[in-house]
Formats: structure tokens, C-alpha cells, sequence
């Protein structure tokens, strides 16, 4: 590495590792993805998710090796993934899938380049969030054509301007008085998390009928029923404004029982989805004004985050979970001395 060069930022090796983590990840997936895909476009869709995931794992690579930085272990297919497993989600089920996946990629890349400084790691994260731009519309105009694409709900155009003239807009509790409707924006919080939930009780029941372990199991199984429990507390605020809650077509699982996926990448990709539902619940508390609703997004992200420690814990004790890179502790140095 030459001299003059600009060494990383700790939160550039943050974004690169986390890229890493997310993109080896993502291989897995689309490869065994790719082995049962009989539909010609959803096809054509996982192998150009695959790419994307393959081409990213080479650039990041090559910016650990050039920094001299230990490459992340991550998650080799051979390792991780039987292809040879029987066909365990269906086309249909992919597609939303990746369509999902897109979405979390979209706020992903927007974080990491307003965290990174140097040029050529803001240009990565750029060209990423490009290709997940592109990739996201893909997986949408195909949705559309299929009829699977799910749409927030529709309401009547308003008529008018104005601005708020009383506290009680804030308030979501009264005992005299009726709460007041839900505004366009809390509606599209409820509609968005009630859509990741149901992708998430999805995975966790698809890798629970999977996997051979018996505290895994279990411990999918809550998360499971943790996101069908929010998906229900999130469509009774709209049934309670005469909004239906936006619901996906059948986006099935197979019976399959063997597992494609090491329990490790599993634990893995159910800790992802609950720190991207976590944030979710951040941005719609923060974007809500209706203080009911955001009670509930604080009630509700207490209980993803004990989900996610224990998930944690499993992890721990199996030695299954990767350290990203740290500081150095100088009290340990010390004592190493003497």
C-alpha cells in the first residue's frame, strides 16, 4: 500500500464489512435460488441478483487486500449451501423475495455512502445503489406483470390545504373524544411494515421446517409468530380506519424438509431482518404524529431487539457469529507487556 494513500475510515471498514457479510449472504441464497427457478423471468432475475452479489464480493475483496485488512470469512456456498436440496420456495415466493431484499439494499447503500469519505468507496456505494436501484425495478415491473406486486393502500385525493390547529392531532388517546384518521404517511409506515412482517414469518417458518436443530427451531418458530403478532397490531390501526392492510398473494413455501442452508446463515439472515425491522420501526416512530403509534413502534422494537440477543446467544455458544473489526485494547496490550 503506497505511502501517500488515504487509509480507511472505521466507518468505511464498517460498510465494507457489512457489505461483504450481506453480499456472501446473498450468493448463497440466489444460488440455491437458482437450481429450481422454472419460470424464464424470475430466472433471468436470480441469476442477475446472483451476479450482482458475485461481482460485489470480488470489488470488496480486492479493497481488503489492497488496505492489507484480513478478508471477512463470510459465507462460502460449499460450506453453507446444499444445492442438491430438494426445491423448498416457490417462484413466486423468490420474486418477492428479492423484491423485498431491494428494498433493504436501497437504504442500505443510501447509509453507507453518507458514511463513507473516500472517493473510491463513495463511487462503489454509488454504482451499488445504482445497480439495486435498477434491480429493484426489475423485480417491481415483474411483480406488476405477474399481479403479485403488493401496493400500499389507496385513499381519496385531498381537497384541499391546511395546517394543524389543535394538540389533540398529536394525541392517539382519549376517553371523550374519537382519535383522529390516520394521515398518508403513518398509513405508509403500517402498510410497509406489514409487508416486511409477513416476509419475515415466511422465512422464519421456511428455515424452521429446515433446519435439524431443536433450539433453532424454536427460536425461528417465535420470530415466526413474533411477526405474525405485529402484522396484527399494525392492520387493526388501519381496519380501525376502514383501510384494508395491504396483503401479498400466495407466496407458498414446499414441505421440503432437508435443509438447504447451514444454521449459521440462517441465524445470520434472521439477525438482518430484525435490525432492518428495528430501523424500520425507528423511521416510522420518528415519521408518525399520533402518539398511540408510536408507543407501539417503541413496544414493538423492545421486542425484536430480545429476539435478536438471543438470537445472538445461539450464535455465541455455536461460534457461528463473526467479529467485525475493532480497536485494539490497549489495557490487554499493556498486561501482554508486563
Amino acid at each position: 500500500m503506497a505511502q501517500n494513500r488515504i487509509l480507511l475510515t472505521s466507518s468505511e471498514i464498517a460498510c465494507l464489512w457489512t457489505s461483504y457479510m450481506n453480499d456472501s449472504m446473498s450468493k448463497c441464497i440466489m444460488s440455491f435460488f437458482l437450481e429450481h427457478t422454472e419460470d424464464e423471468e424470475i430466472h433471468k432475475l436470480v441469476k442477475h441478483t446472483l451476479g450482482i452479489a458475485s461481482a460485489h464480493l470480488d470489488k470488496i475483496e480486492a479493497f481488503f487486500i489492497d488496505e492489507d485488512i484480513p478478508v471477512p470469512i463470510g459465507f462460502p456456498i460449499e460450506k453453507h449451501v446444499n444445492l442438491n436440496a430438494p426445491r423448498l420456495y416457490t417462484d413466486m415466493f423468490k420474486l418477492t423475495y428479492i423484491n423485498h431484499m431491494a428494498r433493504v439494499g436501497l437504504l442500505g447503500y443510501g447509509g453507507f455512502i453518507s458514511m463513507s469519505a473516500r472517493k473510491d468507496i463513495r463511487n462503489y456505494y454509488m454504482d451499488g445503489l445504482q445497480e439495486t436501484s435498477e434491480l429493484y425495478d426489475k423485480a417491481s415491473d415483474i411483480a406488476l406483470s405477474k399481479g403479485l406486486f403488493v401496493r400500499t393502500p389507496y385513499i381519496a385525493y385531498p381537497s384541499e390545504r391546511d395546517y394543524v390547529d389543535s394538540r389533540k392531532y398529536l394525541s392517539g388517546f382519549s376517553l371523550f373524544s374519537k382519535q383522529r384518521p390516520l394521515n398518508v404517511v403513518e398509513i405508509s409506515h403500517l402498510a410497509m411494515n406489514i409487508q416486511t412482517n409477513i416476509m419475515g414469518a415466511k422465512l422464519a417458518l421456511s428455515f424452521a421446517q429446515t433446519s435439524p436443530r431443536k433450539d433453532v427451531q424454536n427460536w425461528l418458530m417465535r420470530g415466526s409468530e413474533i411477526s405474525k403478532k405485529h402484522v396484527k397490531v399494525f392492520s387493526s390501526m388501519l381496519l380501525d380506519n376502514n383501510i384494508h392492510a395491504p396483503a401479498p398473494s400466495d407466496i407458498s413455501i414446499t414441505d421440503s424438509t432437508v435443509p438447504p442452508f447451514s444454521d449459521q446463515l440462517i441465524l445470520f439472515h434472521m439477525s438482518l431482518l430484525s435490525a432492518t425491522g428495528t430501523g424500520n420501526y425507528a423511521t416510522a416512530a420518528a415519521a408518525s404524529q399520533r402518539s398511540d403509534l408510536i408507543l407501539n413502534y417503541e413496544r414493538l422494537s423492545l421486542e425484536i431487539a430480545q429476539y435478536a440477543k438471543d438470537g445472538a446467544y445461539i450464535m455465541i455458544e455455536n461460534k457461528w457469529l463473526e467479529q467485525p473489526p475493532g480497536t485494539i485494547d490497549k489495557e490487554k496490550l499493556s498486561e501482554k507487556k508486563e
